[in-house]
């Protein structure tokens, strides 16, 4: 019994590591291609950007990862984020070239459009505002 639990252990610890990987490498494969992707051709220099990927038939897109969103952009304005929705059923390119395989995805972009952390499912607000550097109140 015990050496099972250890052989699950480890397992787990294994795919957290590959997940791990697999996001940074996901970041350093789109810091590559992003300056040249027409979804951010109208965005303002200098301020951070949200880029968030939905669906029609996303539950959580909904009731968590919008409501959550609006509360971000109401608390820091309009002058200090931009939020970028879009629907990957009406843009698939957009979603591919992302490498968005489900929704809600949100990628945090600085004031240089570089991506910085990539969130695969809801992210609440406290979340988002750490990733945004931006101390939680």
């Amino acid at each position: 019994m015990l050496e099972r639990l250890l052989i699950a252990g480890l397992l787990l610890g294994v795919g957290i590591l590959v997940y791990c990987i697999y996001r940074r490498f996901h970041l350093s494969q789109l810091a590559k291609s992003i300056d040249i992707d027409p979804i951010l051709t109208d965005l303002k220099q200098g301020v951070s950007t949200i880029v968030y990927f939905t669906t029609p038939m996303c539950i959580p897109c909904k009731t968590q990862q919008q409501p959550a969103l609006k509360v971000l952009q109401s608390e820091l304005g309009d002058g200090s984020i931009q939020i970028i929705q879009i629907d990957a059923t009406q843009d698939p390119s957009a979603a591919q070239r992302w490498g968005v395989m489900s929704a809600p995805t949100t990628f945090v972009l600085d004031e240089t459009f570089q991506p910085k952390h990539v969130n695969h499912g809801v992210a609440d607000v406290n979340k988002l505002k750490r990733q945004l550097g931006i101390t939680a109140t």
